[in-house]
């Protein structure tokens, strides 16, 4: 989605967009913010991640030229999203496969003729928040461009992400949704994990989204939402809060909510009707 910003708006913010084959971005207030995105998984590149995953299963679509990254330059610190550690995520996981009614027989990925055992995760259920490094100067001399890489340390906190402030009527300087991987359950549902940025005058947010969908049997809404104010110093905090949803159709029904999969499109829309099963927050500090 290409969104029309005003110059006015990025020069008020002292914002600079900048773009590239593939890669599109904003600088702001000491962050490089860029999407980037490509083509779906080749079948040799495919091959190459089924065996560093240890996995004949993959998604329909894997988008591995695909991601969102966040830099803010004078840390090192870089928060990025991407397939293939959403992937290694649902494969470390390893959560049962759904159970699907007898009377329901998927034809999945095999001949009619043959029946299917479904052993694994076919819905590619991760637990993925995102991937995070700082990287630093390895020489302190200045010769060489050795590069030291560390982990983040998000802490556990009881803040939360002002969602009603974010509503606020404010300039969007940059926006992009980045999918990652998709797949449509043999036409029995969606499996969709994407990655949105919006940037503002005040502020970087995002939203991390896996979206599934089994017709008939279940929703599961596993929802990562990133938020960082520019407070006007060297050392901001970034809070990160992750909300896990589901239900079965059947415990929906029992509630009065229909159980056509038809009125389960929209998952802004159904959110609010599934359950809370998990929900933490925890904030990054920057330090310079």
């Amino acid at each position: 989605m290409e969104l029309e910003v005003d110059e006015k708006d990025l020069k008020a913010a002292g914002a600079e967009l900048f773009a590239d084959v593939g890669r599109r971005g904003v600088r702001i207030h000491g962050w490089e913010i860029e999407s980037r995105k490509g083509s779906i998984l080749n079948s040799s590149t495919l091959q190459q991640w089924e065996e560093e995953l240890q996995t004949s299963h993959l998604p329909e679509m894997v988008f591995g030229e695909n991601s969102l990254i966040l830099r803010h330059v004078t840390s090192g610190t870089r928060i990025h999203f991407n397939a293939f550690d959403a992937l290694r995520g649902w494969k470390q996981e390893g959560l049962p496969p759904v159970e699907v009614p007898a009377a329901a027989k998927w034809k999945f990925r095999s001949k009619p003729s043959q029946q299917v055992i479904l052993d694994y995760d076919y819905t590619f259920t991760t637990p993925y928040c995102g991937s995070g490094t700082i990287e630093t100067d390895k020489d302190q001399t200045g010769e060489g461009n050795s590069v030291k890489t560390s982990n983040l340390h998000w802490e556990d906190c009881e803040e939360q992400i002002d969602l009603v402030a974010l509503a606020s009527k404010e300039p969007i300087l940059f926006y992009d949704e980045v999918v990652l991987y998709e797949d449509e359950l043999a036409d029995n549902g969606v499996s969709l994990l994407t990655v949105k940025v919006r940037v503002m005058p005040s502020s970087w947010f995002l939203l991390l989204r896996l979206w599934l969908r089994v017709d008939g049997v279940l929703i599961r809404l596993r929802d990562t939402r990133v938020h960082c104010l520019f407070s006007g110093t060297t050392n901001p905090i970034i809070l990160r809060e992750c909300c896990w949803r589901e239900s079965t159709f059947q415990a929906l029904s029992a509630k009065g909510h229909p159980v056509d999969s038809a009125f389960y499109n929209d998952p802004s829309i159904i959110s609010q009707k599934l359950p809370v099963v998990m929900h933490k927050t925890q904030k990054l500090r920057i330090s310079s």
